[in-house]
């Protein structure tokens, strides 16, 4: 039986009614429930009976197409989506471990406004709050906010240079007040230390925040900041600036040097001595044959009018097998997974109720919950606020 250090974490990612874009008219679907809370309640409940370390929920700014950098006129595709932190905050109290992730856009938002948000969802969870930082490039998203010009392509670097600032401030702010700022005491009518909150005075290319927060420090100290990443301006963003990396590799080979990418580029940051997870994500079709996912695969497709395809590979067969190729992946050095179903609620079933008794079977999976914060899951400290005096 492998030890502890053989084991990884696991993670799912919501989004809609599943990744493939024909989903919504499966017969378990529930297309008419997209918009209302108890939908996504159910599905964190569920990823939560399977002791998941943590759900994320996407989001975007504009309406979801299937062109990458243009909106199009499909109405055979679920479209609209609700505020995912919002969403994230309203599942919070039925849920007691599981950790919730919203993803957060920052390239036409304030940090100010997220840190805040976040904050809040780390203490309507009790500490299993986190938020994964995404650009947005396209020209008819900054058209909704028309402060900005459209993404140059030549330029996208800038972008994730821009987040990387993003994410200091959002740290800083979090920071801004100590942990025993709050007095809250009535006999002497002091509720806060006003030496203890802290201006961050952040000056950079992109953003001036004087500070501190409104919000005091949050349970966990520093949310959890997650990013996806597909190439160099991506993995630097992840080196520098995240507790957990979202990466698509096509193969173990690949999986290694991607790890060993990134790994370098932690070092050169100072950031050798920090945990910082690296998820390998997959779409994943699940049944108990490997036939029968293969033919639900086709049976989407031919409804959706081509082939799915997907930034991240795109496993099809069963839990045992996808076993198999989560233990090859993680032997390359990814210390997790991040799993996209491809239709809800079925995958996510397969994963909860398939899957983790294998990994479990095989000493890759924990058997329960064992920490209390989502930085616990995950065997992060609760970090040292930077500004407080010894």
């Amino acid at each position: 039986m492998p030890d502890s250090s053989s084991r990884f974490h696991l993670a799912v990612a919501l989004d809609g009614a599943g990744w493939h874009p024909a989903a919504w008219r499966e017969a378990d679907a529930r297309p008419a429930d997209l918009f209302g809370a108890d939908y996504w309640t159910d599905l964190v409940i569920e990823a939560e009976r399977g002791a998941l370390d943590f759900v994320t929920i996407e989001d975007s700014l504009a309406v979801q197409s299937d062109e990458p950098y243009e909106p199009d006129d499909r109405i055979d595709r679920v479209r609209g989506r609700l505020d995912a932190v919002l969403i994230a905050a309203r599942v919070a109290p039925r849920t007691q471990r599981i950790g919730l992730v919203p993803t957060a856009v920052v390239t036409h938002t304030e940090p100010f406004h997220v840190s805040k948000a976040v904050a809040t969802l780390d203490y309507v969870s009790a500490g299993r709050a986190g938020v994964r930082v995404q650009i947005a490039g396209r020209p008819d998203v900054a058209a909704h906010f028309g402060r900005r010009e459209p993404a140059d392509p030549q330029r996208a670097d800038e972008y994730f240079a821009e987040t990387v600032d993003y994410v200091e401030v959002l740290r800083r702010l979090w920071d801004s007040w100590e942990d025993d700022a709050e007095i809250r005491d009535a006999a002497t009518g002091r509720f806060v230390d006003r030496d203890k909150l802290h201006y961050i005075d952040f000056e950079g290319r992109w953003f001036s925040v004087k500070g501190p927060a409104i919000t005091p420090r949050p349970p966990q100290g520093q949310p959890i900041v997650a990013a996806l990443g597909h190439g160099r301006a991506s993995y630097e963003l992840i080196a520098e600036s995240t507790d957990v990396g979202f990466v698509t590799p096509s193969d173990a080979g690949d999986a290694a040097g991607i790890v060993g990418d990134i790994r370098t580029r932690q070092q050169a940051v100072g950031r050798e001595s920090e945990t910082l997870h690296i998820f390998g994500d997959l779409v994943v079709f699940l049944d108990d044959s490997e036939l029968a996912a293969q033919a639900r695969r086709r049976r989407l497709d031919d409804l959706a009018g081509s082939e799915y395809r997907s930034d991240a590979d795109v496993f099809t067969g069963t839990a045992a097998q996808l076993a198999d190729l989560l233990q090859q992946w993680h032997a390359a050095g990814l210390t997790g997974f991040r799993l996209r179903p491809a239709a809800l609620p079925h995958d996510l079933v397969q994963i909860t109720e398939h899957l983790v008794p294998e990994l479990r079977r095989r000493g890759l999976f924990r058997a329960a919950y064992e920490a209390g914060t989502l930085r616990g899951l995950l065997g992060l400290p609760h970090p040292v606020n930077r500004y407080t005096v010894a």
